[in-house]
């Protein structure tokens, strides 16, 4: 009762303290506010959208069936989750956050993965997509497409050696029920294609249905992604303004010094824990560490994700059984793995770019073929980007405006 009464408490205070600081701080509030739905207009929504209608549209083909039965020989031994596992895994890595609970919650809505290997696969398969370490980091923070390698092997082992680390969770758990025991063979692709065909014929609606069910829960995940971006862009906005991060800066400067990195990126730290997208932008802009120390610094808040994202992950997986804190102490340990691996990698994968202090030297140019290739890439997106947000905001809206008309008639 003390904890509920202290939960109750600290909940009213926090929220109390951001609607103040909302009417302190109204332009800059605004102005964060216009910075996260930009953010989500130009880059989320439209690098998001494709993964997940056609992801939506192969659960319901019975094609993740399919894949489920050809990877189980290697899902099952190595994380100890079935083989559809694999199909969230490569999805979450193309498509990036937070596109692993999504299809997990799915999963588990079927009864395709129990509760303990729910929790397990969500901790590995949610990840930053390559689309967004190469070139929104790399090029459009870094300015330098060569750093897009380093964050992208660190990040990505540091997943791998998650998963490997959740299969041991949930052990005891799982000895107190009934196991079905799977073979480790080598899959039968024929097996894998009479689950498929069975699959296909368990799903009565048409190929148009099926098409707009997908386009409008994959458009209401987005929108819900992007409040939680919009919301937590002003929250950091207002930690910052009422001097809650220098505060908590003061702390995390005090265990840099421990590990000898500058106290300046103390502030991108918290931002980071807040929202990863900014924290990664105010680290490449910190011109008193050296780029070893940027990188390290940003591979641990890409790996932790932010706090904006653990919250549309808690909410996505709030309609299931599946618990969040095995997911958040996964982020901890990842953040931890990636900061290891950028340390490890970064001789052997960066070494013309910097000297034997860490810092950027110009042994190569950084504006080759692949850095104007990726600068275009990354202009594109930002053009692009709304026309295509708006383009399918309206799909949703017509979409949506039938459905509700035939539900009414």
């Amino acid at each position: 009762m003390l904890k509920s009464k202290s939960k109750t408490i600290v909940l009213a205070i926090t929220v109390t303290m951001m609607a103040v600081g909302l009417i302190i701080f109204p332009q800059e509030s605004f102005d964060a506010s216009k910075g996260g739905l930009n953010m989500w207009w130009t880059i989320v929504f439209p690098s998001l959208l494709p993964f997940l209608i056609f992801s939506e549209l192969l659960i319901s083909f019975g094609v993740v069936k399919f894949i489920g039965v050809i990877l189980e020989p290697f899902m099952r031994p190595l994380f100890r989750v079935p083989g559809v596992g694999g199909f969230v895994w490569a999805m979450g890595l193309a498509s990036g956050f937070p596109a692993g609970a999504k299809f997990t919650v799915r999963l588990r809505q079927e009864k395709q993965v129990t509760q303990i290997e729910a929790e397990r696969l969500v901790c590995f398969t949610n990840s930053s997509n390559p689309l967004f370490l190469f070139v929104a980091v790399a090029v459009g923070f870094f300015h330098d497409p060569h750093l897009g390698i380093i964050l992208a092997l660190s990040h990505y082992l540091g997943n791998l050696c998650v998963g490997i680390l959740m299969r041991f969770y949930g052990t005891k758990e799982e000895k107190g029920k009934v196991q079905t025991k799977r073979a480790s063979k080598l899959p039968s692709f024929r097996q894998a294609f009479s689950q498929m065909h069975y699959n296909r014929l368990k799903e009565t609606r048409p190929f148009g249905t099926l098409l707009g069910d997908a386009v409008l829960s994959s458009i209401q995940t987005l929108l819900m992604i992007g409040g939680f971006i919009i919301l937590f862009s002003v929250v950091n906005r207002l930690l910052f303004h009422m001097n809650i991060t220098s505060m908590l800066a003061t702390g995390i400067g005090g265990i840099l010094h421990i590990i000898h990195f500058p106290n300046s990126l103390s502030i991108p730290f918290i931002s980071g824990m807040f929202e990863m997208t900014l924290g990664s932008k105010l680290t490449s802009s910190i011109e008193n560490a050296t780029l070893l120390q940027q990188t390290i610094m940003t591979s641990f808040i890409l790996a932790f994700n932010g706090f904006s994202i653990q919250a549309q992950v808690a909410s996505i997986i709030a309609t299931t059984d599946i618990r969040f804190m095995p997911f958040f102490f996964a982020r901890i340990a990842h953040g931890f793995l990636a900061a290891i691996f950028t340390v490890i990698l970064w001789k052997p994968f960066y070494r013309g770019g910097t000297d034997d202090n860490g810092n950027a030297n110009n042994d190569f140019p950084v504006n080759g073929i692949t850095g104007d290739h990726a600068h275009s890439l990354y202009q594109n997106m930002l053009d692009l980007g709304p026309l295509v947000t708006l383009a399918f905001l309206m799909i949703y809206i017509i979409l949506f405006a039938k459905r509700l008309m035939s539900d009414i008639s």
